[in-house]
């Protein structure tokens, strides 16, 4: 676990980590944010192997997986997160005047299309599935809720991820030929460290924007 700072957030990277364990610190932070005025922050967490679905979809279907299944608040269906996927949560207060949670997401589009612009590749949007797209295909995966105009939940970007595993579901409800990774365009896998901190980078940029 290694707090930082960067621009206006409160950085907590936890590493690789159980999806449980990061449930709980967010929802510690959220209602902290609630209750206290608690600062911005952005968790960063990479995975073990877990499906989880969102309030789009019946968790239900998800219970045979060989895998550990979380039902929770966000919005969207039902996505795999695992080792060689960066995920990060940002906890945002948004104040009256910028309290649109398409503004929002938005802004997240823009910090993933940066990030992977980063590394050499064009990301681009698909205004039927919120995320970042290279080539027609999906990078990067967007779920986010609201607490009381507290953000919580956020994205996932496709690193060095396992495909295979997108295979025994439809990711986001899309057809698992469609997902790649950064391994996969660029034909190496950029180091974690560095997507890490281009992706926090991107992000203070995007959200400070919006908040600022």
């Amino acid at each position: 676990m290694r707090f930082s700072r960067t621009g206006d957030f409160e950085v907590l990277d936890l590493g690789q980590v159980d999806y449980a364990t990061t449930n709980e610190q967010m929802d510690l932070f959220v209602q902290e944010s609630v209750e206290n005025d608690g600062p911005d922050r952005l968790i960063l967490a990479e995975f073990n192997p877990v499906l989880t679905v969102g309030r789009a979809e019946n968790v239900s279907s998800y219970k045979q997986s060989n895998l550990p299944v979380f039902e929770v608040p966000r919005g969207g269906k039902a996505t795999y997160h695992g080792p060689g996927q960066l995920v990060a949560y940002p906890i945002i207060r948004l104040e009256e005047g910028v309290r649109d949670l398409h503004a929002f997401l938005s802004a997240l589009e823009v910090a993933l299309i940066d990030t992977v612009g980063d590394f050499g590749l064009e990301g681009d949007r698909d205004s039927r599935n919120t995320g970042c797209w290279v080539a027609g295909r999906k990078i990067a995966s967007i779920g986010i809720a609201v607490r009381r105009w507290v953000t919580y939940h956020g994205l996932a970007l496709n690193v060095s991820t396992d495909l295979e595993k997108f295979r025994c579901f439809d990711p986001c409800g899309l057809d698992p030929e469609l997902m790649t990774s950064l391994e996969i365009e660029l034909g190496h896998a950029p180091p974690l460290l560095e997507v890490k901190e281009s992706l926090v980078m991107r992000l203070s940029q995007s959200i400070g924007r919006l908040t600022g």
